[in-house]
């Protein structure tokens, strides 16, 4: 695969910079951005595809909601990035029965694009002090666990993705191979 430019918003989470290290070490070129950066800015770098950090809390998303549905490229969202690409086309986020990191047993319902080669079930790392509540209209479900039902998502026709868990961390099983499923999806948009 060709070297993609994947450009990481930071939403101020404990783990931006751990993605933007995954993503470099997995020979991409990548940098960190603001989320308060314009969209023309954005495009002006000619990036292959964009990844939404975590982060503490919804109204520190900055520009991320907008650049969800304004920017015509592959996006996955991690975390409060996934969360916000749930607001951004409707769906709903509630506080989560357990909001600590932790090890979680993940069931792949559709392994899909971003998913594929991790199923049927895999162990994750992920805080569930929010989750998606309400899958956004005409979203395709990819995972449950037992304590969140909407582990990951996709839209319907874009390349856009969510997930609740971390795949940047070491602790989450083929949390590369995710990275390197985006990746694709990236190459191939």
């Amino acid at each position: 695969m060709r070297e993609l430019k994947i450009l990481v918003v930071n939403n101020y989470g404990q783990f931006c910079h751990l993605i933007h290290r995954a993503v470099r070490d997995l020979d991409m070129d990548t940098r960190i951005i603001p989320n308060t950066t314009p969209i023309e800015d954005i495009l002006a770098e000619e990036p292959d595809g964009l990844i939404l950090s975590g982060g503490p809390e919804m109204d520190r998303a900055g520009l991320c909601l907008d650049y969800v549905k304004e920017i015509d490229l592959p996006v996955l969202g991690i975390c409060l990035g996934h969360q916000a690409i749930a607001l951004s086309f409707g769906g709903h986020v509630h506080s989560g029965k357990k909001g600590g990191y932790a090890e979680i047993g993940i069931e792949i319902i559709e392994e899909d694009d971003i998913l594929r080669g991790l199923g049927p079930r895999t162990t994750v790392w992920a805080s569930h002090a929010d989750e998606v509540s309400v899958l956004p209209e005409g979203f395709i479900h990819l995972a449950r666990s037992d304590i969140c039902e909407i582990e990951a998502m996709r839209h319907p026709t874009k390349p856009i993705y969510g997930v609740q868990w971390h795949p940047e961390v070491s602790h989450t099983e083929k949390g590369e191979e995710l990275l390197m499923n985006f990746f694709e999806v990236c190459d191939q948009h």
